[in-house]
C-alpha cells in the first residue's frame, strides 16, 4: 500500500497536495497504522508520532483544526489548534488541512498559485456552505479557483433519509440528480462528490477535479461507516517554500 496519495489535478507550479493513508504509522488496531485524529481514542503518543512523520516528510507545517461540521474557516496557524471546518494560508510551508473518516475532503488554489484552502465537508457541512465559505477566504474570484475533490464516501454507499435529500434540493432543486432511491424504503443513495460539484458550479468554480473515490470500500482509507471505532486520514494542501 503506498503511504501516500498525491492529487491528480492541474495545480499551478509550487502547490503541493497529498493525501495519507493508513499505512506508514505507528498506531495499532483499530487505528492502524498512520491514524492523525487525536480525539478517536487512539494512543496520543502515537499520533503525535504519526504527525511528527508527515511534518518531516513533506518538510511542511499541518496546521490542524477541531472540525466540527461548521462553516467556519480560519486561517491556517501550525501553533493553534482552533474549531473551524476550513483554513487557507498565503504563507508557503504551512499547510491546510483536512481530515476524514468518510466526510468529503476539499482542496482549493489559486491559478497563481498564491493561496490555498482545504475544507472538510460532511452533509451538513456540505449543505450549509463550508465549499463556498473556504472558497471566499481566498479573496479571488471564483473562475481563478482550482479544486480537488479527496477521498470521500462514495454513491453505493451513502444512504441518507429523505429530510437530508430535502435539505439540499429545497435550497437547489437540481440536486434531485444526486439522489438516487435506495433498496430501503423511504431511503436514499446520495452522490457527495455531485452534490459538491453542483454548489461548487452555482458559487461559479467550474475547475473541479479528483472524486470517484469511496472509502467505506477502499481499504488504503479509514471508514467510519465501515468501523465507528477507527482513524482518521488527513487531506493537506501548501504552497513550498522557495529553494534556498
Amino acid at each position: 500500500m503506498n503511504t501516500f496519495l498525491i492529487p491528480d489535478w492541474p495545480a499551478p507550479a509550487g502547490i503541493r497536495a497529498c493525501v495519507t493513508t493508513r499505512a506508514g504509522g505507528v498506531s495499532v488496531a483499530p487505528f492502524d497504522s498512520f491514524n492523525l485524529g487525536d480525539h478517536v481514542g487512539d494512543d496520543p503518543v502515537a499520533v503525535a508520532h504519526n504527525r511528527q512523520r508527515l511534518t518531516h516528510i513533506f518538510d511542511v507545517q499541518p496546521a490542524w483544526l477541531s472540525q466540527v461540521h461548521g462553516v467556519v474557516v480560519a486561517p491556517a496557524n501550525p501553533e493553534l489548534i482552533v474549531e473551524a471546518d476550513a483554513s487557507w494560508t498565503a504563507t508557503p510551508g504551512i499547510a491546510c488541512t483536512a481530515m476524514t473518516a468518510d466526510c468529503l475532503p476539499a482542496l482549493f488554489c489559486d491559478r497563481a498559485g498564491t493561496r490555498v484552502a482545504a475544507a472538510h465537508a460532511g452533509w451538513r457541512g456540505l449543505a450549509a456552505g463550508v465549499l463556498e465559505a473556504a472558497a471566499l477566504s481566498l479573496n479571488v474570484a471564483p473562475q481563478e479557483l482550482l479544486v480537488w475533490l479527496g477521498p470521500a464516501i462514495g454513491p453505493k454507499a451513502f444512504e441518507v433519509g429523505a429530510e437530508v435529500r430535502e435539505v439540499f434540493v429545497k435550497d437547489m432543486p437540481q440536486a434531485e440528480a444526486a439522489f438516487v432511491p435506495s433498496i430501503n424504503a423511504g431511503r436514499f443513495m446520495a452522490d457527495i462528490y455531485e452534490l459538491a460539484r453542483l454548489r461548487l458550479a452555482r458559487f461559479g468554480i467550474t475547475a473541479v477535479y479528483g472524486g470517484g473515490f469511496c472509502t467505506v470500500t477502499d481499504p488504503r482509507f479509514f471508514s467510519y461507516r465501515r468501523s465507528p471505532n477507527t482513524g482518521r486520514f488527513a487531506s493537506l494542501v501548501w504552497i513550498e517554500r522557495p529553494s534556498s
